[in-house]
């Protein structure tokens, strides 16, 4: 048959797909990480300004944090659903530097589209970038740091920093350290996750305080039940504080009033089973899961024992861990072992209202593995954005206590970019282009400190540059904007690492992409 153009077209995929190659997608790609980068780069560092988020359902926040920033974004761009997957990575890994990863793969992008556009093949960039990335991590391992008291408390506050907790600073950073190092000593990991938050809602920041044991909010249900227990004796128990109910729907017929009289007799015999077992284990008190009964609740009140019904499993676990105490299915399997011990037991009535008011206070405990800090303050919005910067600081801090540190305020990162030059030297192919471009996507974040403090990047930049190059102490930039002997600012190594091998992988991962392929048509 002969070609011509009446011969039919072999159709593959709907008409309205639409195929992007070439450099086109390079540069939509880059794009999308500027809008990224463009977003966050006024919120960084200790000078950083915040933003405010208008969600769909109506409510706003205000935060500069770059984690909370990038999870209420509603991303469509695929290349951009990359870095918000990258970031979700930062976060869980190391809680803290969401904003530098963003940052440093923003600029690696920027730097390559200079590249791509003078005729450099994408290879070769993944090529130097890759060299790169080893040689920033041999500077970093180099100019790392076994903490002391001081760094571990430096930790704290440098990931406090230009957030709503910056105000109370010192008070903070005390709390935090103090938090991990309970935690470390009982628990043998200062894991942050066993540092509860409670906000008290009332006072100023500096109201705030660590409870060595667990606090948190229910309504109490009777005015006359036991209150300020010390050296208290405590049960947790996983389920009901009531007679069990039947499985099967039963009917019972009654035929006279001695055998009504009867079964409620067994009734209340049962409770008092309940309630015996109870007072026979020595409890002061018993945190349930479930429903009290009125009548088991009134009869431990008259013995002065303190019960506390619907908590949820979270908040019994962290009880039961604070108080060391083992968590019971049943009353009646309740040995004087399994009870924890506090050194007091409190609860505060508050105003009745449509929510939970009350606050029930277990402290004193001798050996917890849950602590609680309690955080003052009126105003939701500016405690839920100390909270943040608090769980920042307690994942960092955590970090730091298990392994060494590295300097921050851009001083790290100017010396992982001098390294890099010094490294590409070594190179004679187009992949020292690439290397050079690495080492100043690094220098993206003192410039960014510089000019968030009101200095000037280019000169900030030269002067650590020149600083690192001398192979002087390291030189980072002050929150004024200008260079300074780095002081008290200090990062975790896996947060600086982590950071750089996701913002490299990442962007080399958009470099090796050479085509995409919409079928939407968009």
């Amino acid at each position: 048959m002969s070609e011509g153009t009446d011969r039919p077209r072999v159709a593959i995929l709907p008409e309205h797909t639409k195929v992007s190659s070439g450099t086109e997608v390079q540069e939509k790609l880059i794009l999308a990480a500027r809008v990224f980068s463009d977003l966050l780069k006024p919120t960084f560092g200790p000078r950083g300004l915040d933003k405010m988020l208008y969600k769909t359902d109506g409510t706003t926040a205000v935060t500069n944090d770059g984690a909370k920033i990038v999870a209420e974004l509603l991303v469509r761009h695929p290349a951009a659903k990359m870095m918000v997957s990258m970031a979700e990575s930062q976060e869980e890994q190391c809680g803290d530097g969401v904003t530098t990863t963003m940052l440093i793969c923003g600029s690696l992008l920027i730097e390559a589209n200079n590249l791509l556009r003078k005729g450099i093949h994408p290879l070769t960039l993944v090529e130097g970038y890759s060299l790169s990335l080893e040689a920033a991590r041999a500077q970093a391992d180099a100019d790392s740091v076994e903490p002391d008291a001081q760094k571990i408390s430096a930790v704290s506050e440098t990931a406090l920093r230009g957030k709503g907790a910056e105000s109370a600073l010192n008070h903070f950073s005390t709390i935090i350290v103090e938090a991990l190092e309970t935690v470390l000593q009982h628990n043998g990991e200062p894991r942050a996750e066993n540092v509860c938050m409670f906000k008290l809602g009332t006072g100023s920041l500096r109201d705030s305080k660590l409870v060595k044991g667990f606090t948190f909010r229910r309504r109490v249900q009777l005015d006359d039940l036991p209150n300020n227990l010390k050296d208290a004796r405590i049960a947790c128990l996983d389920g009901d504080l009531k007679i069990r109910e039947l499985t099967r729907d039963v009917e019972l017929k009654i035929s006279n009033s001695d055998h009504l009289d009867s079964f409620i007799d067994a009734e209340s015999e049962r409770k008092d089973e309940i309630c015996q077992s109870i007072i026979d284990s020595g409890a002061l008190a018993i945190l349930c899961s479930g429903e009290i009964d009125r009548d088991i609740l009134h009869h431990l009140s008259d013995k002065g024992i303190l019960a506390i019904g619907d908590l949820d499993s979270s908040e019994i676990r962290n009880a039961a861990d604070s108080i060391g105490a083992r968590i019971v299915e049943s009353t009646m399997d309740i040995e004087p072992d399994d009870l924890g011990r506090c050194g007091l037991i409190s609860w505060e009535r508050r105003q009745e209202s449509d929510s939970v008011e009350d606050i029930i206070r277990i402290e004193g405990c001798l050996s917890p593995t849950v602590v609680t800090i309690e955080i003052g303050g009126a105003g939701e919005a500016g405690t839920e954005e100390v909270i943040r910067g608090l769980h920042d600081s307690l994942r960092a801090t955590s970090l730091a206590m298990q392994e060494s540190v590295l300097p921050g305020a851009g001083a790290i990162h100017a010396r992982m970019a001098q390294a890099v030059r010094d490294s590409s030297d070594a190179q004679g192919g187009r992949e020292r282009l690439a290397m050079e471009a690495y080492a100043r996507a690094l220098e993206t974040i003192p410039a960014t400190l510089a000019e968030n403090g009101g200095g000037d990047p280019l000169d900030r930049v030269l002067e650590l540059r020149a600083s690192a190059r001398d192979g002087s102490e390291p030189i980072g930039i002050s929150p004024e904007g200008k260079a300074w002997a780095v002081d008290g600012v200090w990062h975790p190594a896996s947060v600086i690492a982590n950071s750089l091998e996701s913002a490299t992988e990442t962007a080399i991962g958009m470099l090796r992409i050479d085509q995409v392929i919409s079928s939407r048509g968009d």
